[in-house]
Order: structure tokens, then C-alpha cells, then sequence
């Protein structure tokens, strides 16, 4: 495994920094999302207010690194057609042949909403993770078992075993009365894939909480200690290269957060 070094200083995304300074999320979290949204791991941004998932979603949409395609999918109109493995993932085929989009990021809005992308398109973006593409998707849904329920049920139908490839799921709080107001997380979960023991076995472990917004304090309680490991795993680190990293960039987003 080519571990990745840090060659220089780390310089947040200007809306990563203002996501920080608006207090939608700490520097810890927003350092742990830089290093999981690199390596490729899915992102669902739920609950609170459409706009306010949708920008949360945007701004973490700035850490996707330059050499990822990235396909904002056209909601009831898309038809995947840069995606050659979707006639095997089970979408109609139009007969053409693709060229591929190797390690695409998909930007998706997994909801009824007008332009956004449900029922069976939104099965299948979940089934292209699968087959090497990642996501970054806003979606409806106050708790993590809300958003699972949701995309588990008909019209998207997406099964227990695909459901466990959406990655980190980002709950913001509550729609609050002031649409204008900053969105906030008050949880960050992670979804752990199916994986086989080296007996072969197959391994579902439960979903792991990375951090929660402490209510008395307004503070975030970080657990992602629990899944260092494995996070580091999938992003090409060991994890105590994982954890310097992201201790590193953390200081670096909480200066440009106060500038």
C-alpha cells in the first residue's frame, strides 16, 4: 500500500472553513470528512431543511479530489448512460456503449422533490457503489434509521446489504422557522459494508457513531476512535498516519475558520 504524505500545508476549502465558522460542524468533523470524502467514501447529508442539505452537501462536494469525474445525476431524466455497468446493476440499456467514468463521484438529491433523483434511478446510483463510483447525496430524514427506512422502502427499495455502502451520513438538526438560519449537524454516522472474516463468513457489523452535537455544551463528542482502523483502511492510511493527518488538518481549518 503507497501511503499518501503531506507534502505541504493543508488549505481548506473556503466553504469547508465557513461551514466550521458558521458552526454547522467542528474542525475535528470537517478534518475527518476531508480524509473519508478523498478516499472515496459515500456521503448522505440528512434531515433540516432542503437548502440547508443541499448547501452542507455543496460544501463537502469541494473536498472531492480534482482527478474525480464528478456526475450530477439529472433526477427522473438520468439515464446513466456514462455508466457501463448498468444494464449488470439492473437499469435498461439504450444499447450504447460508454467509455466509463472510473471512480465517479455521484451528486445526487435522493428525494421526490422535483429534479431529484428517486424510485429506481436512486436504487441504482445506490447499486454503482458496487462497481467503483462514490456519492455525495442529500436526502430527507431526522434520524439515521429515517433515512434507511426511507431508501429501503418501494419505490427505492435498496436492500439491507446496499444501504451499508452509503458511507457517512451527516443528520442535521431540525428544520428550524428561520430558513435562513446556518445548518447543523447534531450527528455523524458511519455505515459499515459487508465484509467475510477470513473463514469467509459474512460480516455485517452496525452502523458506528463518528460524532454527536452535545446539547449542553453545544459541543461535538467525537467516537471515531472506534473505526480509526478501518477508515484508515479505506483510505489508503495506517491509522496512526490517519489520525496525525487528520489532527493536522484540524488545526488548519480551525485558523481559517476564525479568518
Amino acid at each position: 500500500m503507497t501511503e499518501p504524505t503531506a507534502t505541504a500545508p493543508y488549505v481548506p476549502p473556503d466553504a469547508l472553513a465557513a461551514l466550521v465558522h458558521d458552526g454547522a460542524l467542528d474542525a475535528e468533523l470537517a478534518a475527518l470528512l476531508s480524509l473519508t470524502i478523498e478516499g472515496a467514501i459515500p456521503l448522505v447529508v440528512a434531515g433540516g431543511q432542503a437548502a440547508g442539505r443541499r448547501r452542507v452537501r455543496d460544501a463537502l462536494l469541494s473536498l472531492v479530489p480534482a482527478n474525480h469525474g464528478i456526475v450530477r445525476l439529472a433526477g427522473a431524466d438520468e439515464d446513466f448512460a456514462w455508466l457501463p455497468e448498468a444494464g449488470e446493476l439492473g437499469w435498461r440499456s439504450n444499447g450504447t456503449v460508454s467509455p466509463g467514468m472510473p471512480g465517479a463521484v455521484m451528486v445526487a438529491d435522493l428525494e421526490e422533490a422535483e429534479a431529484g433523483t428517486w424510485g429506481g434511478a436512486a436504487h441504482l446510483a445506490i447499486r454503482a457503489l458496487t462497481a467503483g463510483c462514490s456519492l455525495i447525496a442529500a436526502t430527507g430524514g431526522t434520524r439515521l434509521e429515517d433515512v434507511l427506512a426511507r431508501l429501503g422502502a418501494p419505490p427505492v427499495a435498496a436492500s439491507d446489504d446496499e444501504l451499508a455502502r452509503l458511507g457517512v451520513v451527516l443528520v442535521l438538526a431540525d428544520a428550524d422557522a428561520n430558513a435562513a438560519s446556518a445548518p447543523r449537524v447534531e450527528a455523524a454516522h458511519y455505515l459499515r459494508p459487508v465484509a467475510r472474516d477470513p473463514g469467509g463468513h459474512v460480516q455485517r457489523m452496525p452502523p458506528a457513531v463518528l460524532a454527536t452535537r452535545n446539547r449542553a455544551s453545544g459541543q461535538f463528542d467525537h467516537f471515531a476512535w472506534g473505526v480509526t482502523a478501518e477508515l484508515a483502511a479505506r483510505t489508503g492510511r495506517r491509522p496512526i498516519a490517519f489520525e496525525r493527518e487528520q489532527a493536522r488538518r484540524a488545526a488548519a481549518i480551525s485558523v481559517a475558520a476564525i479568518g
